[in-house]
C-alpha cells in the first residue's frame, strides 16, 4: 500500500490524462473515471505549468486525510467537472484478473506475490467456484515474484499435508525444509500453470513445487532463474549490506537460481535466450542434462536454472509482432484507445466486452485509427495478403480492443479480450479438458507421467484412475 489520490496518469499535451483509477482508492470513491483529463489541481491550472513527473507528484501527493480539489474534463462529453478527494491509503492488488473460461475452467492471473496475494487468491477462488468451476489455470507470466510466504500459503491449497514445497541450503547455512501444513482445499482440482522467461523468484517456487509434486502441468517457456536467499545486515554509518547466504531448491533438488560467476554473462542472459532461439524453439532450451532429477512419480525434470515447462509454448512470431511491440512499448496503442474513446464514449454499448470487435472496427473506425498511428510513427502496416501479415493485424487489433475495454470496464475484461486465442491458454484448456492427464491417489489428483503401452494397466491400478 501507499498513500495518495489513487490514479495512474500520463502527461499528455497540456493536461494529465488518467490512465487508470485504482479500484477501492479515493479517486474511485470521488467519481474520477479512466480517460478523464486533470486540468486543475487546487488553485493550480495544469495547462500553465511546465509539467514533469516530479512536479505532478508534488501537486497530487500529500498526507493521508488531507484534501485536494481536481478540475476534470470528462472524456467523450468534454464536460468540466470538479471533485474533492481525500487522500488515503491506496490498495495495490496482485490478483489482476479472475474469470471463467469454457467448460467450467477457471482462470486467475497474478502479477506479483505481495503480502495480500494469498488472501486475494482465495477470494477469487471463492468467486469463480460459485460459477461452477472445478479446474483451474493460474497465469504467472511476467510475475517477477515478491514475498515467499504468500506463495507457500497458495501452495498449501493444492497439496496434501506434509508434502515438500521447497528447501533452502547454503555453504554455511543448514538445510531448511518447507512442508505443506494442511490438506489443501483444492488438492483434487486439475491444475495448469503458465510461466514465461519473466516469471521469477516466488513464481518459480510455486511452479517448481507443483511440478515436482506432479500436481500441475506447467506450460510456457523456461522461467527467469532467480532463487537466492539474502539476509540484510546493518552497516554503521553506511546503510545496510545484503548478503547471499543460501539458495532455493525445488523438492526434487533442482536449484532455481541460474548460473552466475566470472565466466557467465549474467546480465546478458535474457538477450542470449532471444538470440539463441530459446523463446521460439523447444530444442534450443539450455538445460543441465548431466543430472536428471525426478518428480514424485518419476517424471524426469532438468536443472540449469529456472523451471523448464512440461509443454513448451513459443513466443509469438517476431515478424508479426514488431509493429505491435512498438505500439505497446511507446504507449501509442494506449493513447490511440483514449482518443477513440473520446470520440465514441457516448455511443458505447453497456457491455463492451460482450460486443463484437467488428462493430468497433468497421462501424466505428477502430482499424483506421490504429493504421493512422502506425503511419505517423513511420512504420509499415502488416500486409493482409500473407498469413503472417493477417496474424499481425489480428494481434494489433486484439490489443487495441482489449485496451479500450480496460479503460471503459476493468482489468478482467482487458485480460479476457487480450488472451482470446492465446496459444498458452488454448493449450492449457486442451490439456485439462481433452487429455486424461490427471489420475487420483491418496485423495488428490496427480499429473500422470508418460505411459508406455505395457505399463498402462499397472499404473492405472496404482493411481486408481477412473
Amino acid at each position: 500500500n501507499f498513500e495518495g489520490i489513487g490514479v495512474e496518469f500520463i502527461i499528455k499535451d497540456d493536461s494529465l490524462m488518467v490512465v487508470s483509477v485504482i479500484e477501492g482508492g479515493p479517486s474511485e470513491k470521488a467519481g474520477v473515471l479512466d480517460g478523464d483529463r486533470i486540468v486543475e489541481v487546487g488553485e493550480v491550472e495544469v495547462s500553465q505549468e511546465k509539467l514533469d513527473n516530479k512536479r505532478v507528484m508534488k501537486l497530487l501527493k500529500g498526507e493521508r486525510g488531507t484534501r485536494v480539489e481536481l478540475g476534470l474534463v470528462r472524456s467523450g462529453s468534454f464536460e468540466h467537472v470538479n471533485v474533492e478527494i481525500e487522500r488515503d491509503r491506496i490498495p495495490i492488488y496482485s490478483v489482476v484478473a479472475s474469470f471463467v473460461l469454457e467448460n467450467e475452467v477457471g482462470y486467475i492471473k497474478i502479477n506479483r506475490f505481495s503480502a495480500t496475494t494469498a488472501i486475494e487468491f482465495e477470494k477469487a477462488m471463492n468467486e469463480i467456484e460459485l460459477e461452477g468451476v472445478n479446474s483451474l489455470i493460474i497465469d504467472l507470466r511476467s510475475n517477477g515474484g515478491g514475498y515467499l510466504n504468500p506463495a507457500v500459503d497458495m501452495i498449501d491449497l493444492f497439496l496434501n499435508k506434509d508434502e515438500e514445497i521447497l528447501y533452502t541450503e547454503g555453504n554455511a547455512v543448514a538445510r531448511k525444509n518447507y512442508l505443506s501444513r494442511v490438506d489443501g482445499e483444492y488438492k483434487d482440482w486439475p491444475l495448469a500453470i503458465i510461466i514465461d522467461e519473466n516469471s521469477a523468484s516466488a513464481s518459480e517456487i510455486f511452479a517448481g513445487a507443483m511440478q515436482d509434486n506432479d500436481r500441475a502441468i506447467i506450460l510456457g517457456r523456461r522461467s527467469f532463474g532467480k532463487g537466492l536467499v539474502q539476509e540484510e545486515y546493518d552497516v554503521p554509518g553506511a546503510g545496510a549490506l545484503r548478503l547471499t547466504i543460501a539458495r532455493f531448491y525445488t523438492p526434487s533438488g533442482r536449484a532455481i537460481q541460474k548460473p552466475y560467476g566470472k565466466d557467465v554473462n549474467y546480465e546478458h542472459d535474457q538477450i542470449d535466450r532471444f538470440d539463441s532461439g530459446e523463446l521460439y524453439f523447444e530444442d534450443s532450451i539450455k538445460v543441465a542434462d548431466t543430472v536428471i532429477f525426478r518428480t514424485k512419480l518419476g517424471r524426469p525434470v532438468f536443472g540449469g536454472g529456472g523451471i523448464t515447462p512440461d509443454i513448451f509454448i513459443p513466443i509469438n512470431n517476431p515478424g508479426s509482432n514488431a509493429v505491435l511491440s512498438e505500439l505497446v512499448w511507446t504507449g501509442a496503442i494506449r493513447d490511440a484507445a483514449f482518443s477513440w474513446i473520446d470520440l465514441h464514449r457516448n455511443e458505447l454499448p453497456d457491455n463492451l466486452s460482450e460486443s463484437s470487435k467488428i462493430w468497433m472496427d468497421i462501424n466505428k473506425g477502430g482499424k483506421a485509427t490504429i493504421k493512422r498511428v502506425v503511419a505517423e510513427m513511420e512504420m509499415v502496416w502488416p500486409e493482409s495478403s500473407t498469413e503472417e501479415g493477417r496474424e499481425g493485424i489480428e494481434r494489433i487489433m486484439n490489443r487495441f480492443y482489449a485496451q479500450v475495454i480496460r479503460i471503459v470496464e476493468d482489468d478482467n475484461g482487458f485480460y479476457r479480450a487480450l488472451y482470446e486465442g492465446d496459444d498458452a491458454i488454448e493449450r492449457a484448456l486442451y490439456e485439462l479438458l481433452e487429455e486424461r492427464r490427471f489420475g487420483s491417489r491418496d485423495g488428490r489428483l496427480y499429473l500422470l507421467p508418460e505411459i508406455e503401452p505395457n505399463q498402462s494397466d499397472s499404473l492405472s491400478q496404482t493411481l486408481n484412475i477412473n
